[in-house]
């Protein structure tokens, strides 16, 4: 296993783990809410601080205000595994396939105090 584990924001729904678990039971999701996850209406930059406590990589739909959140935690010195901005528009199936090549192809090292957007590729 290379480390990756993604922890759900609220606004995402809980079948999108699902679906990541079925193609790849050997994937580790939470979701916010969750026994042992953060509690539901977490503020954002708590969020970010569990993360970087526990080492999850954050998936949202968060794109207004999350990129300020994570410049605010990394100019108080912290960290964070990764943030995966999700667009609402993509068909599930595209977004559990580039969590999965996230996943199976790369560290978390690799996605250390960034945001990412999904889709990573445009066809």
């Amino acid at each position: 296993m290379n480390g990756i584990r993604f922890l759900l924001d609220e606004n995402l729904v809980q079948w999108l783990g699902d679906a990541l678990r079925r193609r790849e039971p050997r994937v580790e999701v939470l979701w916010v809410g969750a026994p042992g996850a953060p509690a539901k209406e977490t503020k954002d930059p708590e969020l970010l601080l569990w993360i970087e406590a526990h080492q999850w990589m954050l998936l949202t739909g968060n794109r207004k205000s999350m990129p300020g959140h994570l410049a605010d935690h990394l100019a108080a010195g912290h960290h964070v595994p990764g943030i995966f901005l999700i667009s609402d528009w993509l068909p599930i199936r595209q977004v559990v396939d580039e969590l999965l090549l996230i996943w199976g192809a790369s560290t978390p090292d690799e996605w250390q105090d960034r945001i990412w957007y999904l889709p990573l590729f445009s066809k």
